[in-house]
């Protein structure tokens, strides 16, 4: 049987080093022939190379995602990786596309791997209806939703290391950094609290403190301590955090 060749494309090469890595291990025979971090690019490379899957970034400088699948769903299998929310996930289940969710993870990988051996004995699908409406719904998604941060750029020794807002428990910040903290590492940035609570979804992460953010659904109690201190308990850490007076109306029920 010939090789299945594919395509990365992603304008953020530690995404495509974790895509990459993540089919190694669960289609260890998968060639992947190149990597290219816009939509032009990409459409150059397929033309060169001629994979027969391409995994593409939605959001990218210059020329996004969508656009080069009008140039390729002819030639080759699209799947788009994708940072955005639900509003947006609808469009994927319509038809013959499929999506992989950042970060992504083996579990899904590996069910968007099945599909894909099974549609590579047929030729690709005409998807381009699809992607006219997948554009309509994401113009809609965007006009209607602030495009929050999603991803923090933590440096780690010599390596940067991008991590999901959906991993973070807290941030905490003296007068030079800001601690990231996750249930598996800490990291130091150099954003400030007050720039990182500008670009949070405020529903998704609340400020208690003048130098603590804490990621809502992390919470697992508020206690009172012996001076009727409001102290916060996040799960998967030790940490107590402090709720200052300014921020008592979040847990009013105390």
């Amino acid at each position: 049987m010939a090789t299945v060749s594919a395509l990365i494309v992603d304008d953020e090469s530690p995404m495509r080093d974790q895509l990459r890595s993540r089919l190694a291990e669960v289609w260890p025979d998968l060639a992947i022939v190149g990597e290219a971090s816009n939509g032009l690019d990409a459409v150059t490379m397929a033309a060169q190379l001629q994979p027969d899957i391409v995994f593409l970034d939605i959001r990218m400088p210059g020329q996004g995602g969508i656009e080069a699948a009008r140039h390729l769903y002819n030639r080759c299998h699209i799947v788009f990786v994708t940072a955005y929310d639900q509003y947006a996930l609808d469009a994927f289940e319509q038809g013959a596309m499929d999506y992989l969710l950042k970060p992504v993870v083996a579990e899904r990988l590996r069910v968007t791997c099945e599909r894909l051996r099974t549609r590579l004995t047929k030729a690709p699908e005409n998807i381009g209806e699809q992607l006219r409406q997948l554009t309509e719904l994401l113009q809609q998604g965007e006009s209607k939703k602030p495009a929050y941060l999603r991803w923090i750029q933590a440096q780690v020794g010599s390596n940067l290391r991008m991590v999901s807002t959906r991993e973070v428990l807290f941030f905490q910040s003296d007068e030079k950094y800001t601690l990231v903290q996750t249930a598996q590492a800490e990291m130091l940035i150099r954003k400030t609290l007050k720039e990182l609570a500008d670009e949070l979804d405020p529903d998704e992460f609340w400020r208690i403190h003048r130098s603590t953010l804490v990621r809502v659904d992390a919470i697992a109690e508020v206690t009172r301590d012996e001076r009727g201190r409001q102290m916060l308990r996040v799960r998967n850490h030790p940490v107590l955090l402090e709720v200052s007076r300014n921020h008592t109306h979040l847990f009013q029920q105390m």
